[in-house]
């Protein structure tokens, strides 16, 4: 069985199997939550991340491009012409989280395309808390300043949600000391 079609076999079982765990009332909370730019199975997050975990015992031996293939899959929409899930996003995100070690800079453009069209701070958050941020804390020499250069154009993209990502992901400035002097010039 070659790579692809052992990745469209384990995009099959996460999308049958999430399908499976749905419940219709989960699906009508989680569509009305999103103003209806997402579909819904009513899968809930346990359930999601009970699927990955299992697809990936079943589908071993995962590498990079894989991982990469099997979450650009689930993002998309299961059939031409439906709406994107919420919870096969939720999904290939949890892959993700699962397989950051297997990252690379050149990644940042497959998760620019899943922060443009997320539809959701909900996709957003996760993604970038979960994923990107402990991605690039790894990085280091030429693939950090990689990432860098992506990051700085985040900044100025006309697209709010890439904006506010880099500004998530801009390095916090660390505690400094006070400065010395005189209390007197410091206090009002």
């Amino acid at each position: 069985m070659s790579s692809a079609d052992v990745v469209a076999a384990a995009a099959g079982f996460v999308d049958r199997t999430l399908q499976n765990e749905g419940a219709w009332y989960r699906a009508d909370d989680v569509e009305g939550r999103l103003g209806g730019g997402l579909t819904s199975y009513g899968s809930s997050v346990g359930a999601v991340r009970g699927t990955i975990r299992d697809a990936l015992r079943k589908y071993k031996d995962f590498d990079h491009d894989d991982v990469v293939q099997l979450a650009s899959a689930l993002w998309r929409q299961p059939r031409p012409g439906s709406r994107a899930v919420y919870e096969r996003r939720l999904a290939a995100i949890v892959l993700l989280q699962t397989k950051v070690a297997l990252l690379r800079h050149s990644d940042l453009t497959r998760i620019e395309g899943f922060l443009r069209s997320a539809g959701t701070r909900e996709l957003v958050d996760p993604l970038l808390a979960d994923v990107v941020a402990p991605f690039l804390a790894r990085l280091t020499g030429r693939d950090r300043q990689r990432a860098s250069v992506v990051l700085a154009r985040w900044r100025t993209d006309p697209d709010l949600q890439l904006r506010n990502a880099a500004a998530f992901l801009e390095p916090q400035p660390t505690a400094q000391a006070p400065p010395q002097g005189d209390i007197r010039e410091r206090s009002l």
